[in-house]
């Protein structure tokens, strides 16, 4: 079942303020608080529309900042804008969902997921001219949240290898750089290493309201919201479609099997791959017996969530600013 959307969110294009939280990290110099603020000022002279750029002084500051940053939105009619990755973005979402307040993003990361699935520019130089004229026109859409426990992801969020693999890549990108190419390499070198898998206890309702309980081993339960990634490794998105949400669970494999796997998921086939079982549902109840919490992967960043855990499509959407529809893009 699709959620309710509320209505959309009043917005004064003539005078709404504009709020820019930026991660200081993404995008690297070009993409700082500097530059953002020098842009800004060439595109809105005195007198134009009041902004104002956050930068917060450490990434553990991010989600304080953000809370602080919705709260003067709420108060001054205004309009918050990201500037960072999915976890960048994510953050902020976390912080602003529940509100009638429009949201601009500003892709920044490696990936950048969410920005290429609705359409927005990832190219520094294209993407501010771009929110603005959305600004202006109050172009907005209501965009499709996923839930599990009291987190919001936009992308995805999953439990098990994944988590584990992003440790591994952040150190890598800390002694390398962090482009796509070194993400990518050092996904491949973790996947190759020995995982431990788990025993899921798994309650899942399927689209058509039946419910089913069961058991499954699996190194990892990988749970998108995001129609290009699930296309890119041969998934189906078809669920995402129908106001659900897509999973997969991965059995646990030796060296051989996973090199299988991630051969599969280059060429865009890992939905035929034997080890993997995907399916979609419109609530997901997740537990781990004997476990009172489990890590998990949200939008790129780690963080450790009380058990057990329900999985399900946010009760109100997230109205963005200048998306664009690519359900047809590759």
């Amino acid at each position: 079942m699709k959620p309710v959307q509320p209505a959309r969110p009043a917005i004064d294009a003539r005078t709404a303020p504009l709020h820019l939280i930026v991660n200081p990290r993404a995008g690297g110099r070009r993409g700082g608080a500097d530059e953002l603020t020098r842009q800004l000022t060439e595109a809105l002279p005195p007198g134009t529309r009041r902004w104002h750029v956050h930068p917060p002084r450490s990434p553990a500051e991010l989600p304080a900042l953000a809370a602080r940053v919705v709260a003067r939105a709420r108060s001054d009619g205004g309009v918050i804008v990201a500037a960072g990755g999915d976890g960048t973005l994510n953050t902020v979402v976390q912080a602003l969902w529940e509100h009638p307040i429009p949201f601009g993003a500003l892709p920044r990361g490696t990936f950048n997921f969410f920005g290429r699935q609705h359409g927005l520019p990832t190219d520094t130089d294209a993407a501010l001219p771009h929110l603005l004229a959305a600004i202006e026109a109050g172009d907005m859409r209501p965009v499709q949240l996923g839930r599990i426990g009291d987190r919001i992801f936009l992308v995805n969020a999953s439990l098990g290898l994944y988590p584990e693999l992003l440790e591994e890549r952040e150190e890598m990108k800390r002694r390398h750089g962090r482009s796509q190419w070194i993400a990518r390499l050092a996904g491949l070198a973790s996947l190759m290493r020995p995982r431990r898998s788990w025993r899921l206890h798994l309650t899942r309702t399927d689209l058509d309201g039946q419910r089913h309980r069961e058991q499954r081993e699996a190194s990892t339960l990988f749970i998108g919201n995001n129609p290009l990634q699930l296309r890119e490794v041969g998934l189906s998105d078809a669920a995402l479609h129908q106001g659900g949400l897509g999973a997969l669970t991965l059995a646990p494999v030796g060296r051989a099997g996973m090199l299988g796997l991630i051969l599969q998921g280059l060429i865009g086939r890992l939905g035929r791959a034997q080890a993997v079982q995907d399916f979609a549902f419109s609530r997901l109840d997740i537990d781990l017996p004997g476990r009172r919490q489990v890590r998990i992967a949200i939008d790129g960043e780690r963080i450790r969530l009380p058990l057990p855990l329900r999985v399900e499509v946010a009760p109100r959407p997230l109205w963005l600013l200048g998306a664009r529809d690519t359900a047809d893009s590759a």
